[in-house]
C-alpha cells in the first residue's frame, strides 16, 4: 500500500452535498472534521459536492454555507465546487483510460442485482465504447486488491471480499462523475492529509484507496466518525428525510453535538455563543474521547 502523507501541515475538509439543509448527523461531521484540523493548526476547507444535479435542492449550497457560518465555522480559502472541476475529472480520465486501467460496461443495475447485488466484471474484456456506457475502474490491475485499511477511530477495517475486488463505476452511462473519482481528484488537488467523516461511508474508503493506488498518489489518513441513527434503526441523512438543524438558535444543537462526540462543555465555559463553544472545543478536542461506534442513537 502506498504511503501516506508526511507533511507538518494539516489539511482536512467537510464535503457536503447540496441535496438538502444540514441535519445533525452532517453537523457531527462538520464539527469533527473542524475540531480535528483546528486543534492541530490546521487548514479546514469546505468543497460542496455538487455533482449529481438530479439530486441537488435549488439553494441549498448557500443555505448550507450560511448554516456553517451560524454555527461559528470558518473554512480557510474559498470553497470548491465540485461542478466546476469537471476538466480535471476528464483529464485524470483520460489518464486511466490511455493507461487500460478502465473500460466500458452496459450492463444495468438489475443484471448486476440478478447476479447478487456484486458487478463481476462481465464486460472487463468486451471492449465497449467509450459512449453512452458507463466506465468502470479496472480494480484487477491492482497488485493487492484493497481487502482491508486502518482508521484512526474504528481501528482496522476489513472490506467484504466481493466488494473489495468489484470493478466499480468511476463515470456513469449518463455522463455524470461518479462519487468515488470526482472526491479522489479533488482531495488530492487540495492536497487533504486526513478525512474525517460519518462511519457510513466506510465501505466507499476501499475504493478510493484504490484509485489513490492506480494513480499513484500519497493515501490521507481517514477517520470515521460514529453515525447518529434514530430510535427506529435509521441513519440521520436527507434521504430520511431528516430534520433541519436550526440556524437561528444554533447553541443547543452545537451542544448536542459535541455531547454526541464525547465533548460535553462544562457549566464554567461561556456557553452564550458558538465561538466561546468551538475554541474550548479546539483546546480540548481528544479522539479517545469520541465513542468507538460506528452508529449511535439519538
Amino acid at each position: 500500500m502506498l504511503s501516506t502523507y508526511n507533511t507538518s501541515q494539516y489539511r482536512g475538509r467537510f464535503a457536503p452535498s447540496p441535496s438538502g439543509a444540514l441535519h445533525f448527523g452532517s453537523l457531527v461531521a462538520a464539527l469533527g472534521s473542524y475540531l480535528q484540523a483546528k486543534s492541530q493548526h490546521g487548514i479546514w476547507q469546505v468543497r460542496i459536492d455538487d455533482i449529481d444535479p438530479p439530486r441537488e435542492v435549488s439553494g441549498s449550497a448557500q443555505d448550507i454555507l450560511e448554516t456553517l457560518s451560524a454555527y461559528g465555522f470558518q473554512w480557510d480559502g474559498n470553497v470548491v465546487y465540485q461542478s466546476k472541476r469537471h476538466a480535471a475529472y476528464e483529464l485524470t480520465l483520460s489518464t486511466l483510460i490511455a493507461q487500460q486501467l478502465c473500460y466500458a460496461c452496459s450492463c444495468t443495475r438489475k443484471e448486476i442485482k440478478q447476479q447478487g447485488g456484486f458487478y463481476l466484471g462481465n464486460c472487463r474484456y468486451k471492449q465497449f465504447t467509450l459512449t453512452n456506457n458507463a466506465l468502470r475502474l479496472n480494480v484487477d490491475k491492482l497488485a493487492h486488491p484493497v481487502t482491508q485499511f486502518h482508521d484512526r477511530l474504528q481501528g482496522h477495517i476489513c472490506l467484504n471480499p466481493q466488494e473489495a475486488h468489484e470493478d466499480f463505476i468511476i463515470k456513469r452511462k449518463d455522463g455524470l462523475y461518479a462519487y468515488n473519482l470526482a472526491v479522489v481528484i479533488d482531495d488530492i488537488n487540495q492536497g487533504i492529509t486526513e478525512v474525517v467523516r460519518g462511519a457510513d461511508l466506510l465501505p466507499t474508503t476501499g475504493k478510493q484507496i484504490s484509485l489513490y493506488q492506480l494513480l499513484n498518489k500519497p493515501l490521507p489518513n481517514y477517520l470515521h466518525l460514529p453515525v447518529a441513527v434514530t430510535s427506529s434503526g435509521y441513519k440521520l441523512s436527507k434521504q430520511n428525510h431528516a430534520l433541519a438543524i436550526d440556524k437561528k438558535n444554533p447553541v443547543p444543537t452545537l451542544l448536542q453535538a459535541l455531547n454526541f462526540l464525547g465533548h460535553p462543555v462544562p457549566s464554567s465555559v461561556n456557553q452564550s455563543d458558538c465561538h466561546h463553544i468551538l475554541t474550548w472545543a479546539t483546546e480540548n478536542w481528544d479522539l479517545e474521547k469520541i465513542p468507538k461506534k460506528s452508529e449511535i442513537q439519538i
